[in-house]
């Protein structure tokens, strides 16, 4: 199984959701930043380089929010984590991704979102 650690960045009320490159895999999906640790890495630390990569940010991971089991029949079992980051340092810049916004919780039900985030935005939705 492979491990990902994600992160639910949040500023002003509104969340960074990114969507994958045109080419990529689920080309053009909705999802939240992060991905694979790797070995030797804990999920914590993975996230925070992952952000680093992607966003150029210097973020403060918080509390896991939600854990979860996902399948991707062409691409294998995963177990994601979702953890909280509502302290960064830097502006958020797009180093990898076809597009980055902000969003509010209430909005991302609108977007074409990878199926692996959805039950954690409803676990995320109902705790606020």
């Amino acid at each position: 199984m492979i491990q990902v650690a994600v992160g639910i960045v949040e500023r002003d009320g509104l969340m960074l959701v990114c969507q994958r490159r045109r080419g990529s895999r689920y080309e053009l999906k909705w999802e939240f930043p992060g991905g694979k640790v790797e070995d030797g890495e804990n999920p914590k630390v993975c996230l925070e380089r992952e952000l680093s990569e992607e966003l150029n940010i210097a973020a403060e991971v918080g509390e896991e929010i939600f854990r979860q089991p996902w399948v991707y029949p062409d691409h294998g079992e995963f177990e994601v984590c979702f953890f909280s980051v509502r302290s960064f340092t830097g502006e958020p810049k797009n180093l990898t991704f076809e597009k980055v916004l902000w969003v509010s919780p209430e909005d991302l039900d609108k977007l074409d979102l990878l199926e692996g985030s959805r039950e954690a935005i409803r676990h995320i939705l109902k705790k606020r």
